[in-house]
Formats: structure tokens, sequence, C-alpha cells
């Protein structure tokens, strides 16, 4: 697999780039100016493992296309961390995946350069309503890993706001068949501001849906899942505390762990 990443300006222009058969690194050693992209691209579909921002986690993914992340500013910036995405020199990398890393268990749904704008790297959220349009409330902020539950609005209490609406609905797609066979949510707990979801369903690909039940609290709650093959799962039908005053649940984790490919039996 060959690999590419670039530093695209607002004007189109590659400000930066570099290139590797199996691998690749680029140091672009300048800050990043309002309209900056960076985009990775390979020569052909295939899992990676990516770190385009030095102070997030390296994300293990599947490529299908090219991947474009706008260099948030302004009003997107307040959801990342302050240190994510600043100063004047910054190590992008990425490399192709090994192969016995499909076999690995871990969370497939983690992706903390996940965007509105992703199309080529998967594990990717969209939801049918983020409440405002703010980018606290994004779906991207229930795959980033951040599991901090005890407030709401700027990082790290970015979360999936649902704006009230009773047919909330987030979707994370695998971008390839996975198998999941556990689910963790946690919830957002920022109480007496918060409501909470006594349940929900989550759909999956393969016709099949569980129903997990809830308790009121922000630490993961993890539900077994008989293991099944899916491109994607929802969440929604979310119930809210009909006892609770406040009109405001949200949610601000959802990991489904399983494998890419399953483990080969071992000699």
């Amino acid at each position: 697999m060959n690999l590419s990443i670039q530093i695209v300006g607002a004007s189109g222009a590659v400000k930066a780039g570099a290139s590797g058969a199996g691998g690749v690194r680029l140091v672009y050693a300048a800050p990043y100016a309002e309209g900056d992209r960076i985009l990775l691209s390979a020569d052909r579909a295939g899992d990676v493992v990516a770190q385009l921002e030095d102070s997030l986690p390296e994300t293990f993914g599947y490529l299908a296309g090219p991947f474009v992340l706008p260099v948030p500013f302004g009003e997107k910036r307040i959801s990342y961390s302050p240190k994510q995405f600043a100063g004047e020199v910054h190590l992008l990398w990425a490399r192709e995946a090994e192969p016995r890393t499909r076999e690995s268990y871990r969370n497939l749904a983690l992706n903390p350069l996940d965007s509105h704008e992703n199309e080529g790297l998967f594990p990717h959220a969209a939801a049918n309503v983020e409440t405002r349009g703010e980018s606290v409330f994004a779906a991207r902020n229930a795959v980033n890993g951040n599991t901090t539950s005890a407030g709401h609005g700027a990082w790290p209490y970015e979360s999936w706001g649902i704006n009230q609406r009773a047919d909330a609905a987030l979707t994370v797609s695998f971008g390839r068949p996975v198998v999941v066979d556990k689910l963790v949510l946690t919830l957002r707990a920022d109480f007496p501001h918060d409501n909470w979801w006594t349940q929900a369903t989550v759909l999956f690909s393969d016709g099949t849906r569980l129903t997990p039940l809830f308790e009121k609290h922000g630490l993961p709650q993890a539900f077994a899942v008989p293991p099944r093959t899916v491109e994607w799962v929802t969440l929604c039908e979310m119930k809210k505390d009909e006892t609770d005053p406040s009109p405001f649940p949200a949610l601000v984790q959802l990991e489904c762990w399983g494998y890419v490919s399953p483990p080969r039996p071992r000699a």
C-alpha cells in the first residue's frame, strides 16, 4: 500500500506532502491556518494505523478512499483539547496495518479523527440531529474515545446532543463487515442539568436488535452481544426518565467491541 499525506490550504494549494510504500511520515513546520485540510490517501483500500495530529491517539481504521480532515478553527475548535492542532511543528504519520491486527480485540467504533466531512476513513459516526449544529454536540464526539461525562459543552465535556428530538438516531459505519460481541455506552451525567435514558434500541445491519437498559450514572455500561457480523450499528428509540424534569439526555461514548477478522485457531 502506497500512502500519502498532504497539507492543503484554503486556496487548494499543497503546502506540504510526503508519500511512501507501507508507511509515511510528514513533519509540517508551520502553524496551521484557517481553511487548511489534512489529506490522507492510498493507492488501494485497506486497514491503516494513522496519527494525523500528534496529541491525538493513533487511529486504527479502514481507509476506503481519500480522507479529508479540516483543521478545526473557531467554534469547531472548542470540542478539541487546546493542545491539539496548536504550535508551529506538527508530526503526521500513517502506515499499513499488519495483517494480524485484524484479529485483535478492540473498540471498532473508535476514531479520534472522525468529522462531518469524513467519507474515507472508517469507522464514521453520523446522526440525524446535533444540538444547534454545535461542534460540542456533534456525532463524532461519541466515537472519539473520551468518556468524561460529568459536564457538558467545551472539551473535555463534548458529547452527542439530540436537541430534545424523540426520533434522534446515531449510526456508526465500519466501512466493511466486522464482528461485534459487546457494546459499551457512556451516558452524559451532568446532573441535575441532564436527564438520562432508561433504555434504547440498537439496530444492527444484519437485521437484529438489542434493547439495553441503563442505570443513572456516567460510567461506561457494558452489554454482551451474541457475536454477529455487521457493517453498521444504529442507536435509536432512546427513552428518557419521564420523572426527571430536565429535557437534556445525551451520549458521551458508543463503543463496539470485537474484531475485523475472527481469530484463527492456534496450532
